[in-house]
């Protein structure tokens, strides 16, 4: 397998992939904001929620469902600065994977990653981040 990065390149790629992981699985874990409800823990995230309270119509009282989850659509999310959250950070990991993933590309293909390439690869990190 020839490469085309140099020793820099192959420390960016594997660099690039640890961190669009890492801002993935941060932004699917419900673990934004943490605290209490009812005197339960509950935590949420852009689209995640784990302990929420819900309305009990045959008891007419709120209750606390003890389980994680994601809302039933994307107007359920609670404000609009949230779903603008969701947008955003859901585009930066895509932007993040994807040149994540021709970084690492690059390592086994010879002549894929160009100096212009991978400039343009980082400003579209710098995008995604």
């Amino acid at each position: 397998m020839a490469s085309s990065l140099t020793c820099a390149g192959l420390v960016w790629a594997f660099l690039s992939f640890l961190c669009a992981a890492a801002s993935c699985v941060g932004f699917f874990m419900p673990y934004w904001l943490l605290g209490s409800q009812l005197e339960k823990s509950v935590s949420f995230g852009t689209f995640r929620r784990c302990s929420y309270p819900v309305r009990d119509e045959s008891r007419q009282m709120t209750v606390m469902v003890e389980q994680c989850g994601r809302y039933a659509s994307f107007q359920a999310i609670p404000s609009a600065e949230w779903r603008i959250c969701t947008v955003v950070t859901g585009l930066g990991c895509g932007l993040l994977l994807l040149v994540a993933l021709t970084a690492l590309m690059g390592c086994c293909v010879s002549e894929l990653i160009s100096r212009t390439v991978g400039r343009v690869a980082g400003g579209i990190q710098f995008l995604g981040g």
